[in-house]
Protein backbone atom coordinates (compact mmCIF):
# COMPACT_ATOMS: atom_id res chain seq x y z
CA UNK A 1 0.00 0.00 0.00
CA UNK A 2 0.98 3.08 -1.26
CA UNK A 3 2.22 5.46 1.87
CA UNK A 4 0.21 9.16 2.44
CA UNK A 5 -0.91 11.16 4.93
CA UNK A 6 -4.55 9.70 5.94
CA UNK A 7 -2.20 5.73 6.45
CA UNK A 8 0.66 7.23 7.55
CA UNK A 9 1.06 6.20 11.12
CA UNK A 10 2.22 2.71 12.07
CA UNK A 11 1.43 0.41 14.45
CA UNK A 12 2.93 -2.62 16.14
CA UNK A 13 0.00 -5.72 15.96
CA UNK A 14 1.04 -8.06 18.78
CA UNK A 15 1.85 -4.84 20.86
CA UNK A 16 -0.92 -2.51 20.04
CA UNK A 17 -3.69 -4.57 19.02
CA UNK A 18 -2.97 -7.53 21.40
CA UNK A 19 -0.97 -6.57 24.84
CA UNK A 20 -2.32 -3.15 25.36
CA UNK A 21 -5.82 -4.84 25.45
CA UNK A 22 -5.63 -7.39 27.02
CA UNK A 23 -3.64 -5.43 30.03
CA UNK A 24 -6.67 -3.00 29.79
CA UNK A 25 -8.81 -6.03 30.06
CA UNK A 26 -7.30 -7.02 32.91
CA UNK A 27 -7.56 -3.34 34.78
CA UNK A 28 -10.83 -3.77 34.17
CA UNK A 29 -11.36 -7.39 35.63
CA UNK A 30 -9.89 -6.11 38.65
CA UNK A 31 -11.29 -3.21 38.92
CA UNK A 32 -14.55 -5.01 38.66
CA UNK A 33 -13.89 -7.75 40.90
CA UNK A 34 -12.71 -5.63 43.25
CA UNK A 35 -15.96 -4.53 43.71
CA UNK A 36 -18.34 -7.48 43.85
CA UNK A 37 -15.51 -10.17 45.60
CA UNK A 38 -15.42 -8.56 49.26
CA UNK A 39 -13.66 -11.30 50.57
CA UNK A 40 -11.29 -10.51 47.91
CA UNK A 41 -11.40 -6.74 47.56
CA UNK A 42 -7.51 -6.23 48.53
CA UNK A 43 -6.10 -8.67 45.83
CA UNK A 44 -8.07 -7.60 42.89
CA UNK A 45 -7.20 -4.01 43.88
CA UNK A 46 -3.41 -4.51 44.30
CA UNK A 47 -4.13 -6.92 40.67
CA UNK A 48 -5.36 -3.46 39.14
CA UNK A 49 -2.72 -1.45 40.15
CA UNK A 50 -0.37 -3.72 39.35
CA UNK A 51 -1.87 -4.26 35.81
CA UNK A 52 -1.98 -0.31 35.24
CA UNK A 53 1.69 -0.21 36.02
CA UNK A 54 2.30 -3.01 33.83
CA UNK A 55 0.13 -1.23 31.04
CA UNK A 56 2.01 2.02 31.41
CA UNK A 57 5.07 0.69 31.58
CA UNK A 58 4.65 -0.90 28.11
CA UNK A 59 4.04 2.35 26.80
CA UNK A 60 5.91 4.44 28.00
CA UNK A 61 9.29 2.19 27.57
CA UNK A 62 8.83 1.42 24.01
CA UNK A 63 7.72 4.91 23.07
CA UNK A 64 11.04 6.55 25.05
CA UNK A 65 13.62 4.71 23.19
CA UNK A 66 12.32 4.34 20.11
CA UNK A 67 11.08 7.93 19.30
CA UNK A 68 14.23 9.59 21.15
CA UNK A 69 16.59 7.58 19.01
CA UNK A 70 14.19 8.35 15.34
CA UNK A 71 13.43 12.04 16.61
CA UNK A 72 17.61 12.37 16.57
CA UNK A 73 17.39 10.69 13.09
CA UNK A 74 15.04 12.59 11.80
CA UNK A 75 17.23 15.73 12.77
CA UNK A 76 20.01 14.70 11.18
CA UNK A 77 18.03 14.07 7.83
CA UNK A 78 16.46 17.67 7.71
CA UNK A 79 20.30 19.13 8.23
CA UNK A 80 21.25 16.89 5.62
CA UNK A 81 18.84 17.27 3.01
CA UNK A 82 18.97 21.00 3.46
CA UNK A 83 22.61 20.93 2.88
CA UNK A 84 22.57 18.93 -0.48
CA UNK A 85 19.27 21.50 -1.69
CA UNK A 86 20.65 24.77 -0.52
CA UNK A 87 24.47 23.98 0.30
CA UNK A 88 24.82 25.44 3.71
CA UNK A 89 24.42 24.25 6.59
CA UNK A 90 20.70 24.41 8.63
CA UNK A 91 21.11 25.77 11.81
CA UNK A 92 19.52 29.40 11.58
CA UNK A 93 16.28 27.36 9.76
CA UNK A 94 16.22 24.78 12.26
CA UNK A 95 16.37 27.05 15.12
CA UNK A 96 12.91 28.62 13.62
CA UNK A 97 11.07 25.04 13.34
CA UNK A 98 9.38 23.06 16.13
CA UNK A 99 10.48 19.74 15.44
CA UNK A 100 6.92 18.70 14.26
CA UNK A 101 7.30 21.00 11.77
CA UNK A 102 10.84 19.43 10.51
CA UNK A 103 9.27 15.40 11.02
CA UNK A 104 6.56 16.93 9.20
CA UNK A 105 8.81 17.84 6.58
CA UNK A 106 10.56 14.90 5.50
CA UNK A 107 7.47 13.59 3.34
CA UNK A 108 7.61 16.31 0.94
CA UNK A 109 9.55 15.37 -1.94
CA UNK A 110 12.48 17.74 -2.89
CA UNK A 111 11.02 19.68 -4.99
CA UNK A 112 8.20 20.86 -2.70
CA UNK A 113 10.56 20.30 0.22
CA UNK A 114 11.78 24.59 -0.33
CA UNK A 115 8.47 25.85 -1.07
CA UNK A 116 6.71 23.91 2.07
CA UNK A 117 9.75 24.64 4.54
CA UNK A 118 9.22 28.59 3.05
CA UNK A 119 5.62 28.49 4.59
CA UNK A 120 6.56 27.08 7.65
CA UNK A 121 8.63 29.63 8.49
CA UNK A 122 6.86 32.63 7.35
CA UNK A 123 2.99 31.35 7.91
CA UNK A 124 3.50 28.80 10.77
CA UNK A 125 2.46 26.15 9.41
CA UNK A 126 1.92 23.57 11.86
CA UNK A 127 3.06 19.73 11.44
CA UNK A 128 -0.04 18.51 10.48
CA UNK A 129 -0.74 21.31 8.28
CA UNK A 130 2.49 20.62 6.60
CA UNK A 131 1.96 16.87 6.11
CA UNK A 132 -1.88 17.91 4.04
CA UNK A 133 0.19 20.26 2.12
CA UNK A 134 2.17 18.10 0.68
CA UNK A 135 1.46 16.65 -2.65
CA UNK A 136 4.19 14.31 -3.50
CA UNK A 137 4.03 12.05 -0.38
CA UNK A 138 7.37 11.22 0.59
CA UNK A 139 6.96 7.44 2.43
CA UNK A 140 9.19 7.06 5.70
CA UNK A 141 8.37 3.14 6.16
CA UNK A 142 11.76 2.33 8.05
CA UNK A 143 9.83 4.82 11.08
CA UNK A 144 8.91 2.46 14.46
Amino acid sequence: MKQQYSNHKKYYIPHHFIFLPMMLAFIILGICQSFKDAVHQLEWTLFSILSFCIFYLAIMLRQHYALGNQNRIVRLEFRLRYLELFGERSKKVEDQLSFSQIAALRFAADDEFAVLLDRALKEKLSGDEIKKAVKNWQADNMRV
